[in-house]
């Protein structure tokens, strides 16, 4: 997916407050800002937003340090979501249709995002009543089904700390092998091995990094090892707005799960902010 120039104001906004989250001085988040805005200028709409960001983080990185700004809020949110762990985990299982539910519960955590503004209380449970009982705004579910009953394993793009914990509830009911997908280091609140550790996948899956810290996954920047999996998958889950941001045409192997949180995720899906979404990823006309 393309940047559209309402994402802009928003790269702005997440320079400054990824600064303050570093703990950034004023003259720092100047600084910041004063680079984001001459950064800006050297990009076209023909590239996506998690490319942009990319820049504005390594900014926020240079200028106020290599830390993680979000390792606090990520650690509150993996908490929070352990402790729902057990009664999201009866939930599906009781469930008529399982696999349905966990589906919507993965897509529910998906509301953990740290990267669209500055609220940033979510109410998780309203989140979960929610998912489950509204309609898929785009419902690929039938493909995705047809998919995962022909793969030998699953790629597993994950999105956000805490996100991990919703995650983990929709593995534990697929009956194929999942590879889980974290990011190479820190961006947002984009989860990283330990998040994902602190979160059990370990205990259903096999974690490994994209060698990228990028938001989404933006395959050229990755590591070869993951590059190499990619290729070879035979089916690929995306979690998540910076997912669908990179890979929305990455070919029918991808579906994206996600909540459209911003008007221009809503613009480029044709669905309403609030939907619900299982999409089978496009094939672009450059990759055909």
């Amino acid at each position: 997916m393309r940047a559209y120039l309402d994402c802009y104001p928003c790269f702005v906004r997440q320079a400054l407050t990824a600064a303050r989250m570093a703990g950034a001085d004023e003259s720092q988040r100047w600084s910041v800002l004063r680079r984001t805005l001459e950064m800006l200028q050297s990009f076209d709409l023909t590239a996506t937003p998690p490319e942009i960001g990319t820049v504005i983080h390594r900014i926020v990185r240079e200028d106020v340090g290599d830390g993680d700004p979000y390792v606090e809020v990520k650690a509150a949110s993996t908490s929070e979501a352990l402790h729902m762990y057990p009664r999201l985990r009866e939930m599906a299982s009781e469930a008529d249709d399982p696999l349905d539910v966990a589906i919507r519960l993965s897509i529910a955590g998906n509301i953990i995002d740290f990267g669209l503004g500055d609220r940033h209380d979510f109410d998780l449970w309203n989140t979960v009543d929610r998912v489950l009982a509204q309609p898929f705004a785009v419902d690929d579910r039938p493909a995705f089904f047809d998919a995962l009953e022909k793969a030998d394993e699953v790629l597993y793009l994950a999105d956000n700390a805490g996100e991990t914990v919703f995650d983990r509830v929709l593995i534990e009911l697929l009956e194929v092998p999942v590879v889980y997908v974290v990011k190479g280091g820190p961006v947002l609140n984009d989860a990283v091995y330990e998040d994902a550790v602190a979160a059990g996948l370990d205990q259903v899956a096999e974690i490994i990094d994209n060698g990228a810290a990028t938001p989404g996954t933006i395959v050229q920047f990755c590591s070869d090892d993951f590059q190499e999996r990619f290729a070879k998958a035979e089916m690929i889950i995306a979690k998540g707005q910076g997912n669908y941001e990179t890979l929305s045409e990455a070919g029918p192997r991808v579906f994206n799960l996600l909540q459209v949180k911003c008007p221009v995720i809503a613009r480029d899906i044709g669905k309403p902010v609030g939907s619900i979404v299982l999409k089978q990823a496009t094939e672009s006309i450059q990759s055909r």
